[in-house]
């Protein structure tokens, strides 16, 4: 799914030149649970611009499920992040006054979805996040992890190949963010490829392997043995 090879970013401001990454070797199977970890400054949100087709390196090379990323121009990177890859984020950028149904619907009236399959699509979604009762709600009136999963289901209506995940527990108490890694857990088990950035330690008990930078490098690449309960839950 995933191919990086020697991957750089440098920032050039002024007369200071800032070494985002450097030489990131990185390999993402199709259908894996990987959470990326480290220090603020560490790289991690330069990573996953790039691996979202949000920035391109300065140098190596990028295939996204077999496409050469830094090839791309501004317009074929958008049409690859609508095509493959699916979104989340720790603020949730739910648009403030449209309901559940209308966030979650938005990408696929860009896409040109034809009403009727919209309608089936974000009513599934939402059934599946459980927020079939909340369809009409705009999100001030969601609790922060009902609004997460209003953003999980948005990030899934295109079908993506991948779903990218910032910092998705970030804003939330420990209740909600099990729900909410709860239901990542039951979209990897379904197929789905998932990269998580996170702070938090306990997060890595979810995901099949943990991926830690510092300054920049990639320090250590660790398989974990996911627990039994939350396989089977």
């Amino acid at each position: 799914m995933i191919q990086m090879q020697d991957i750089q970013r440098v920032y050039n401001t002024g007369k200071v030149r800032v070494e985002a990454l450097k030489s990131i070797q990185l390999t993402v199977d199709e259908g894996e649970f990987v959470a990326i970890m480290g220090p603020s400054g560490s790289g991690k949100s330069t990573l996953m611009n790039i691996l979202g087709c949000l920035d391109k390196p300065t140098g190596g090379q990028y295939l996204l499920a077999g496409e050469n990323v830094g090839d791309m121009d501004d317009d074929a990177l958008a049409d690859i992040r609508n095509r493959r890859v699916g979104f989340i984020f720790q603020n949730f950028n739910l648009l403030p006054y449209a309901t559940a149904y209308e966030n979650v619907e938005l990408p696929m009236i860009f896409a040109g979805v034809n009403t009727r399959e919209r309608r089936k699509r974000v009513t599934d979604l939402l059934e599946l996040v459980g927020l079939g009762n909340r369809m009409n709600h705009k999100p001030n009136e969601l609790s922060g992890g009902q609004q997460q999963r209003v953003a999980i289901a948005r990030s899934l209506v295109n079908k993506p190949a991948i779903i990218m995940a910032d910092e998705p527990t970030g804003n939330l108490d420990s209740h909600s963010s099990e729900e909410i890694m709860g239901i990542f857990v039951d979209l990897w088990k379904q197929g789905n490829t998932i990269l998580m950035i996170t702070h938090d330690p306990n997060i890595t008990q979810y995901c099949e392997r943990v991926i830690r930078l510092v300054d920049g490098q990639i320090a250590s690449s660790e398989t974990m043995m996911i627990e039994d309960q939350l396989i089977s839950a």
